[in-house]
């Protein structure tokens, strides 16, 4: 027989609900701790070991977990973790080195995510409403198959089949359209997101013209019909043309693009930014990085200095310069080594550029699908003044274990940023690179 007091504690325990937080979770958001409101947060002793194995690491994991623990550590000011600390938003963190007294067969004591599993596990069987938050599908598989609850972390998640586009189809009447053609406006009532377009189609004969609404949102404007080129790279179809229209435009500091292989998005965006910084004199010089995430097996550490190093994982961005020099004739302007030499062009890693201070740059970050929204966070904030950033990646190509395409940094900043007018966003959909990447990307 239980006491009362045992009784209203179980009552209690089954009231409140308890986040049992997998290592992964702090990894991809140091803070996660502060998103469960007026519940018991558990950090199991595993995790607070696993931290500490990765806190030496010097990329963004090590980054991350230092965050982590000294977010943690910070509470101890304000209580016992052991018996647990009040939070802010009214939640009560503790850390628990609980262990259930008997095991269930077959689970491996000496796998460290076993063990943050069965510390979830224990705290179930004493009648606590148990979520086991984890960011590692096999990991939350496991936990179900004990009877946990499981739940992804899903504070930083969007719906990417509903990811803001920066570009709608509006069908309008043959006299709308000849108002646009012969006044070169149009009155138009509902507002759009700044900095977005639209494609105005004839509905009969398909015909139809890409327009932008003015900043008072009142007129819709053509976008004239491009001629010339980009160093070298004309657009090959309307979306590429807005991402051109965003990335020539410098009251827009922010720009993303979004597309799967072939669609345009680091060929436009390097050709952008050569033509900005060489031509316009807009930057002084252009800034290249992209996620050090291989694809497959990691072939491990490579010789010889940082450029010899990040030369392997910049390889997809010199076919691209490389592409552009090919058409693009100027003095200064003749090899990838000229463009760095002079200080036109820099190559970066992005484990280096934390901490630094951007300012007059024309920065490109490619394969951002690969960053958490907190890595995200730290780079776009390092923007200086008179600097102008764009993303591109693809959200259904991602190398990251832990990311997925609506919890990466890429679709989350999408999602975040739109309605601001600095920020200029356009998924492009049609490959161009040939007919075979084109069937690739579509059919596999």
């Amino acid at each position: 027989m239980m006491s009362d007091e045992q009784v209203n504690v179980r009552e209690e325990n089954k009231r409140i609900k308890t986040f049992v937080l997998d290592t992964n979770v702090l990894i991809h958001y140091p803070e996660a701790i502060m998103s469960f409101r007026d519940n018991e947060i558990i950090i199991p002793l595993e995790v607070l070991e696993e931290l500490d194995k990765l806190k030496s690491f010097p990329d963004q994991r090590g980054k991350s977990a230092r965050d982590a623990i000294r977010f943690i550590a910070s509470t101890l000011r304000k209580g016992n973790l052991q018996d647990g600390v009040r939070l802010e938003n009214g939640s009560i963190l503790k850390v628990s080195y609980k262990l259930p007294k008997d095991l269930p067969e077959g689970i491996a004591m000496d796998r460290m995510d076993n063990k943050i599993i069965l510390c979830a596990w224990a705290l179930q069987l004493e009648g606590r409403r148990v979520f086991f938050v984890s960011k590692d599908i096999n990991a939350r598989v496991k936990a179900t198959a004990l009877g946990l609850r499981t739940v992804d972390y899903e504070k930083q998640k969007v719906d990417i089949a509903t990811l803001y586009q920066g570009i709608r189809e509006i069908d309008v009447s043959v006299d709308s359209l000849a108002k646009l053609e012969a006044a070169g406006e149009l009155a138009w009532k509902e507002r759009f997101q700044p900095n977005e377009f639209a494609y105005l189609r004839e509905r009969n004969s398909g015909r139809g013209r890409l327009v932008r609404q003015d900043r008072e949102g009142l007129r819709l404007s053509p976008i004239s019909a491009w001629e010339g080129n980009v160093c070298g790279i004309s657009p090959l179809n309307d979306r590429q043309r807005v991402a051109i229209e965003l990335l020539l435009d410098d009251s827009v500091k922010l720009v993303t693009l979004v597309g799967k292989a072939g669609t345009g998005k680091t060929l436009l965006a390097i050709a952008a930014g050569l033509r900005k910084t060489i031509e316009e004199h807009k930057y002084s010089r252009m800034l290249v990085t992209r996620p050090v995430v291989p694809v497959g097996k990691d072939i491990g550490y490579l010789p010889g200095e940082k450029s010899a190093k990040m030369s392997a994982w910049m390889q997809p961005i010199f076919d691209n310069l490389e592409q552009i020099l090919g058409v693009y004739h100027r003095p200064n302007c003749k090899s990838i080594d000229q463009l760095v030499k002079e200080k036109v062009l820099e190559i970066e890693a992005l484990s280096f550029i934390r901490g630094r201070s951007l300012p007059n740059l024309y920065i490109i970050i490619d394969e951002a699908q690969n960053l958490t929204p907190h890595e995200v966070k730290t780079l776009v904030s390092r923007a200086g003044e008179n600097t102008k950033v764009v993303l591109a990646g693809d959200p259904e190509q991602i190398d990251n274990m832990y990311l997925d395409a609506n919890s990466n940094g890429l679709s989350y900043l999408v999602e975040a940023f739109k309605g601001q007018r600095l920020y200029g966003h356009v998924t492009l959909q049609r490959s161009e690179r040939s007919e075979l990447a084109e069937l690739a990307a579509s059919l596999l």
